[in-house]
């Protein structure tokens, strides 16, 4: 089992920058690939940003190609999102997910994920 927890959510302005984290925990080698979703309001959940764990390829949603930055910590449990020249529209509910594939080429289909963490919102004003 894995228990994965976000956080950092919070409100900024427009163009500004927030950092997410994510640790997840749990047997070794049940995950290694995570995921970054957002969920806007009345919407299903946008995969936005994955990282392969053991070799720290990452992949990208359009929506936020060349604004946000994944990426993890030496320790290989804490994922981080960095998001740089946030917009409006990405106001939403933010979640981190795990789980385990043979190779890289991490998902960023919801369905293909395990285990998911509560969720941290994120809010962007003018």
């Amino acid at each position: 089992q894995v228990h994965v927890v976000e956080s950092g959510g919070g409100s900024v302005q427009a163009g500004g920058s927030l950092r997410l984290s994510c640790e997840a925990s749990g047997t070794t080698h049940s995950f290694s690939c995570m995921g970054w979703f957002r969920q806007h309001l009345g919407r299903g959940r946008e995969g936005i940003a994955t990282i392969h764990i053991p070799s720290s390829d990452t992949s990208y949603a359009d929506s936020v190609k060349g604004r946000f930055t994944v990426s993890t910590d030496n320790t290989k449990n804490t994922v981080s999102l960095l998001m740089n020249s946030l917009k409006l529209e990405d106001t939403a509910m933010y979640y981190c997910a795990a789980y385990f594939r043979f190779g890289g080429d991490c998902s960023l289909t919801d369905n293909d994920y395990d285990y998911w963490g509560q969720g941290t919102q994120v809010t962007v004003s003018s």
